[in-house]
């Protein structure tokens, strides 16, 4: 495509809404299917002597209706570097791992029938199975100097042996009785009923041909908890000591308090088994992502100080393994951080987190407490230190992710992958831009603007005004696989965006100012937002818009249907909250609601109604098109239909969409596709 490589670095560095004449006429919108289909890069792994990246890329398969994993690899000292794809196999293979000797490459793997941990050479023809588990192994690890792994499988906590767990898990599938007796919280988590196992932490021995001697030893069958958590933990909750003689994990060890507990604390326990240690029983809030320097000499991990809290600020602790004495690398610096590694030379830490509607990647110094941004625009997804840079993982709202090097000491990075090149040399995709206004109390507030794909300068174009969830979350310079404004501008709307107060990104008091106010400063921030797009993009069509939200989102879609019913053509509800009460009620995870409205429904019940969406179901009128999952426990299938019935009742043009086999998020291929089609239409309804 003419002038791709001028419009991604432009993208990549926020230079954008360029002149439509840069855009090949021989290209088509992009649309669902494209967001569906495209290669997904992830998972890189550095080998210890900086030579190699391995990173795990995901290709769909509509016909099968699913996605499948292969490992790829790069050699860094090559003056061009070009992917190598190393597993061709029908099944999944991903999470790659290196070897201390820089030789062995570890990797996850369905291929024997269950997910396992193989090993191979990249100069091998065939890898070779390293654990034949009766269970499948959830996460794993390997010690730094390669005598042990570390790995994560669920278990029931009663069975001795990981056999004891196998069989039991195969007599309960044949047991003609299928009821299950609960007598705490949680009993469904996400999208899945509790079924009594626990994940657990085990290490095994390797030989020195690689292979498993010995039986696995559970490092914290000691504990009620699962590790890593559930249901979206994984290794980053756990990492071998720099001498390979201990391990570092979190948990929750909060037992009939779990559903409303953020109390995580970090363990240490020796790596053949043993004594757990509590490092963080000072911190009744959230610990989490240990990490040992390589010289040894600290450990560091990121901390939450506000028990029930689990948007808190995460600041980077640091102790010193020979006195002790810990202390927080960031106490002043108003940023919550979401992953952490130290560099090589165990000088500084790398951190990743959200910052100004991107998330950036810093390197904190750690004696002068400096830090120094190395990436600022984008979303950086995944980091790995190098001898001589960083390896990093980077999309922003233009391009899907890919490969970048940036050496120490230099201001421009270098990008190593274009997986997606050949596919997106055919497609026209919208030019977005950032913007800024006064919102509540005259604070200022981000958004962003997303041009339609082809834009024609002087045309007007409808309004999708998207709504993000969390609600402490963002729609920021992100390449998103669900929510993706592309997809919009495909379809000839221009997308808006508003971090409304309670985004994160902008400071801990900006993200704390929506606890007990979810109706008033979001709402007042997405009428300011608007209005002030509309103010200062021409092309954008006043009079057709609608807004489109799911979680937090949703439940301001039906808010919005209730004290701003006035604005929009239409409304797109998905897995939103209709009504407060029975959502407290229904929902798994109390610590959330309990934080956003003060308490328990029961001890607070004036909060819950303060922004109840069911209170204005009399001044509804907007036409709305309501998505749910039934597999769906966060926010319950219950809340969809109340909102449809609410509408039907009301003689409100409606419509409802439901997916049986989707949780929170809709994850199958075929159903992305589906769910967007039906959005567009919904949309092309009421807007073209």
């Amino acid at each position: 495509m003419a002038n791709r490589k001028s419009l991604t670095l432009l993208s990549l560095f926020g230079l954008v809404l360029t002149s439509a004449d840069l855009v090949a006429a021989d290209t088509k919108p992009f649309d669902a299917t494209d967001l569906v289909t495209l290669k997904r890069l992830s998972d890189p792994a550095v080998s210890p002597d900086s030579r190699h990246v391995a990173y795990t890329l995901r290709s769909t398969d509509l016909d099968a209706d699913k996605g499948r994993t292969d490992i790829y690899l790069l050699d860094l000292r090559a003056k061009a570097p070009q992917p190598r794809q190393l597993t061709r196999d029908p099944a999944n293979d991903s999470s790659p791992q290196w070897g201390p000797e820089s030789q062995s490459l570890y990797f996850l793997s369905s291929r024997s029938g269950s997910s396992q941990i193989w090993r191979l050479n990249p100069e091998a023809v065939e890898p070779e199975q390293v654990t034949d588990l009766p269970v499948p192994v959830g996460s794993y690890r390997i010690a730094p100097d390669g005598s042990r792994i570390a790995f994560t499988a669920s278990v029931f906590p009663e069975c001795k042996s990981l056999q004891c767990s196998a069989d039991k898990s195969k007599a309960m599938e044949s047991d003609k009785i299928s009821g299950q007796l609960y007598d705490k919280l949680f009993v469904r988590h996400w999208d899945h009923w509790l079924d009594g196992t626990l994940s657990q932490l085990f290490t095994v021995s390797l030989g020195d041909a690689g292979k498993v001697t010995g039986k696995p030893v559970s490092l914290s069958a000691s504990l009620t908890a699962n590790v890593p958590s559930s249901p979206f933990g994984g290794n980053e909750e756990y990492r071998f000591s720099a001498d390979s003689q201990s391990l570092v994990f979190g948990a929750r060890l909060a037992d009939n308090k779990e559903a409303w507990s953020t109390n995580f604390d970090l363990y240490q326990v020796p790596a053949a088994g043993g004594k757990l240690m509590p490092l963080t029983a000072d911190n009744p809030a959230w610990d989490t992502q240990p990490r040992f320097s390589p010289d040894g000499k600290h450990l560091a991990w990121l901390a939450m100080a506000r028990p029930g809290f689990e948007s808190d600020r995460f600041q980077v602790m640091l102790r010193d393994l020979d006195t002790g004495t810990t202390r927080s690398l960031t106490p002043e610096w108003d940023r919550s951080f979401g992953a952490l590694e130290f560099t090589k030379d165990s000088k500084s830490l790398l951190l990743s987190g959200y910052h100004l509607g991107n998330k950036a990647l810093w390197r904190l110094d750690l004696d002068t407490g400096k830090h120094v941004a190395l990436v600022e625009k984008g979303y950086v997804g995944g980091f790995a230190s190098t001898d001589q840079g960083v390896i990093y993982v980077l999309d922003t709202l233009r391009a899907p992710a890919d490969l970048h090097y940036l050496a120490t000491g230099k201001s421009a990075p270098r990008q190593l992958t274009q997986v997606n090149k050949a596919t997106l040399d055919k497609l026209a995709m919208g030019e977005f831009e950032q913007f800024q206004f006064k919102g509540w109390n005259d604070e200022t507030v981000h958004g962003y603007v997303v041009k339609p794909a082809n834009y024609e300068s002087g045309k007007k174009y409808p309004v999708a005004f998207l709504i993000h969830g969390g609600p402490q979350g963002s729609f920021g310079n992100h390449f998103h696989y669900r929510w993706n404004p592309q997809t919009y501008a495909g379809q000839g709307y221009a997308a808006v965006m508003i971090d409304f107060h309670g985004s994160t990104g902008y400071g801990q008091d900006f993200t704390d100012s929506i606890s007990g106010d979810w109706g008033g400063k979001p709402l007042e921030d997405l009428q300011k937002g608007l209005a002030a797009a509309l103010k200062k993009y021409p092309f954008l069509d006043a009079d057709k818009t609608c807004a489109l939200g799911a979680s937090y989102g949703g439940f301001m879609v039906n808010w919005i249907a209730g004290k701003w019913p006035d604005r929009f053509n239409c409304l797109v509800n998905h897995d939103g909250i209709f009504d407060n009460r029975m959502m407290y009620y229904a929902t798994e995870e109390l610590w959330f609601p309990e934080w956003e409205h003060g308490g328990p429904l029961f001890n607070n019940p004036e909060a819950f109604e303060k922004h109840n969406p069911v209170s204005y179901v009399e001044n509804w009128t907007t036409p709305m098109l309501v998505v749910h999952g039934t597999l769906d426990y966060r926010v319950p299938e219950t809340q969809g239909l109340a909102t449809f019935t609410a509408l039907q009742r009301r003689n409100i043009d409606s419509q409802l969409l439901i997916f049986p086999d989707e949780n929170h998020w809709v994850l199958k291929p075929n159903n992305s596709i589906y769910w967007h089609q039906v959005v567009n239409d919904w949309l092309e309804r009421w807007l073209k």
